[in-house]
């Protein structure tokens, strides 16, 4: 199982240090990282390996929005499944 995380918003020091922070408390393995910087916005989309998770995956949804707010970013985690049925036709 695994999980999307994508976060935008107005780059800032530590970000991904911070989000990726998050996902070793909850013991998710960050497969695959992009980011990029476009002038002074920030966006990054994470894959993490949540198969081993420690925790009940809304707290880490829950930790991930707190994280958002308090840095002024928009940070959404969602399931693969729940992606995956997203963007299938």
């Amino acid at each position: 199982m695994r999980a999307v995380i994508t976060v935008i918003g107005k780059d800032n020091v530590g970000i991904l240090h911070k989000v990726s922070g998050i996902c070793a408390e909850f013991h998710a393995n960050v497969l695959e990282v992009t980011q990029s910087v476009l002038q002074d916005m920030f966006a990054m989309i994470m894959l993490a390996d949540i198969t081993e998770m420690s925790g009940d995956f809304s707290a880490l949804v829950d930790r991930m929005d707190s994280l958002g707010k308090e840095l002024g970013l928009s940070i959404h985690t969602m399931h693969e499944d729940i992606f995956n049925s997203m963007h299938s036709i």
